[in-house]
Parts: C-alpha cells; structure tokens; sequence
C-alpha cells in the first residue's frame, strides 16, 4: 500500500492566475493592461487619454524584459520554490529507504523559467507481514517522516496519525504473542513438573520389597 507525503503552496496559485496565459499558452503573465482599461473605460471612446498613457507612461521594465509587478511575481515564485523543495527533502531525510520517489507540480514564470509550487512524497506504509515489532518500527519512521518538515500540511498530519493507529494495532499483535509464548512455557513447565512427580513416585520401592530385602539379609 502505497500513501503520500505532500506540500501545496496556495497563496502562490493567487498570484498566477490560470487564465493569463500568453496566446502560446506557455507564460503565466500578470496583467498589465493600461490604467484606462483597468479601470473599466473603453479606449476607444479616450483615444488621447489612451495614447498619452501609452507613450508617456510606458510599463517599468527590468534588464530582463520583466515589468515590476512580474518581478515581484517571480521573487514570489522563487521564494516558493525553495520551501517546496525543502519541505520534501526533509520528508525524504526522514523517509529514508521506505520512501518511493519525489514529483513536484510546476509553474512557468513570467521568465519563462519552471518554478514548483507543489510537491509529493510517496512512501510505502504496509504493516510489515508477520512481524509486529518490524511494523512497530516502520510506523515510527512514517511518522517521522510525515512531521518532518517544519510546517507539515494537512496530508502530513493525515499520514503521521495513519502510522500512529498502525504502531497501536502492531503492539497490540505483539502483546498477543507475547501472552501466548508465555502460556506455552507455563504449560510446557507444568507437564514437565507433572512427569518428574510421577517418575519419582515410580522410583519409590515398596514397603514389601524392603521388608523382604531386609530378611534376606538375616538369612
């Protein structure tokens, strides 16, 4: 069985918005139409209000082509990125060898760049078959796991409460066992006790066979 680890950043996803997308669909832009249209006027019915914006207000650009509203964008997405890959790396450090594998959900900046806004960790979280004390082991390493990060979501908390029932039900198997070794090595004591009480009652001569022992001694 096979569950998840995973870390979304939302507030990211406000300041992308899906629909502001360049004709090749592959930008996520921030709008940067002119004051006039932001404002609802047509610009049509402003043509010297409009131009004069255009040529005399032209849009902030950085070295990079960027305006400031996408640089701030970018800023964000970066600062993002770094949280989300550190989130999942501590679950991997955590997860060590029961962990099965890393993806991440990805964003195109306004530079054009891939930046993740999300990610998950899969990681095995099967009873060990067999072997509660095994078990009560891999439940405290997916726990672990789970809590690492520093802010873990609402999914970490999830899996980490999952290993805490599965660590409960594997002592409780344990226990059981436990209990049953111990009343096999009572009973095994008790038969053993039973058969050294009748073999040394057997090994007991009778009163008759000393008696005769005895004469034949006089005799």
């Amino acid at each position: 069985m096979i569950s998840s680890i995973t870390s979304t950043a939302g507030a990211l996803f406000q300041a992308l918005d899906p629909s502001q997308q360049d004709p090749r669909g592959n930008r996520n832009t921030v709008d940067a139409t002119s004051p006039a249209t932001a404002a609802g006027t047509d610009p049509a019915a402003e043509p010297e209000l409009s131009a004069q914006t255009t040529d005399n207000e032209p849009a902030e650009t950085s070295a990079g082509g960027l305006t400031s509203e996408e640089q701030v964008v970018v800023a964000e997405l970066q600062q993002t990125d770094r949280k989300v890959r550190a989130h999942e790396q501590a679950h991997l450090a955590a997860a060590g060898g029961l962990a099965r594998g890393v993806s991440f959900t990805f964003v195109t900046g306004p530079d054009g760049q891939q930046y993740a806004v999300g990610g998950e960790v899969s990681i095995d979280t099967s009873p060990v078959s067999g072997d509660p004390q095994a078990t009560i082991q891999k439940a405290q390493q997916i726990r672990a796991a789970a809590n690492a990060p520093a802010n873990p979501s609402g999914q970490d908390r999830a899996v980490a409460a999952q290993a805490s029932g599965m660590e409960q039900a594997a002592r409780q198997e344990l226990a059981a066992e436990q209990n049953a070794e111990l009343e096999g090595q009572r009973r095994t004591q008790l038969v053993q006790q039973n058969g050294q009480a009748q073999a040394g009652a057997f090994s007991q001569p009778s009163a008759s066979s000393q008696i005769g022992q005895f004469l034949s001694l006089i005799a």
